[in-house]
């Protein structure tokens, strides 16, 4: 597997959060329909590629119920993660429900993990366990646990569309940024205080 991600929001776990579209509103658009999915949003950012993730396509149609468990496993986990960064994110008590959920992810993740060395440091490595359809799951929980217990998740922020709530990261100097895109989510905002100011 290859362990420089590609991220956008400049976390894994942040992207795989973001899996949904509309996730604050009251009819979120699932994009991880089937595993083959899981996996395309997997290459895509990098966690694998070429004869891996062929392989990881073959072995879920040879089974496809144990394929749709994992994905059912790891929308589960993503929900977990969403709910403790959202939870962070506005002061509120973390549920304990996505906590345990979470934990019981991160067991059987680390059961997987090991330190390698890395450019005369150490970095997260995973058992050679290519055919492992949840193996794709281990380096998002991986950067899950990095992000939540750094000071990095002070700046973790939360769309300000009361539909999008995607997650990000946020980089602006004094913590200021309020939306996951400013063309997007952010121009749609300018839009309608302009237009109400018309009125």
């Amino acid at each position: 597997m290859d362990t420089e991600y590609r991220t956008r929001t400049g976390w894994l776990c942040l992207d795989f959060a973001n899996t949904v579209g509309w996730h604050a509103s009251e009819s979120p658009e699932e994009s991880l329909n089937k595993y083959a999915d899981l996996i395309e949003w997997s290459a895509d950012r990098g966690i694998v590629s070429g004869d891996a993730k062929d392989a990881l396509l073959r072995k879920s149609e040879e089974k496809p119920i144990e394929a749709q468990a994992v994905l059912e496993k790891a929308r589960e986990i993503r929900e977990d993660i969403y709910h403790i960064f959202s939870d962070t994110v506005h002061g509120h008590p973390i549920k304990t429900t996505d906590l345990k959920g979470f934990n019981k992810a991160l067991v059987s993740t680390l059961s997987h993990s090991r330190l390698a060395p890395y450019e005369g440091g150490l970095r997260w490595d995973s058992d050679s366990h290519p055919d492992r359809l949840d193996s794709v799951i281990w380096p998002v929980v991986r950067s899950a646990v990095d992000l939540m217990t750094s000071e990095a998740i002070k700046r973790v922020g939360q769309c300000a569309d009361a539909r999008c709530g995607w997650l990000f990261w946020d980089s602006s100097r004094n913590r200021s940024r309020r939306w996951c895109d400013m063309s997007d989510c952010g121009n749609r905002a300018k839009v309608r205080r302009f237009y109400a100011k018309s009125k």
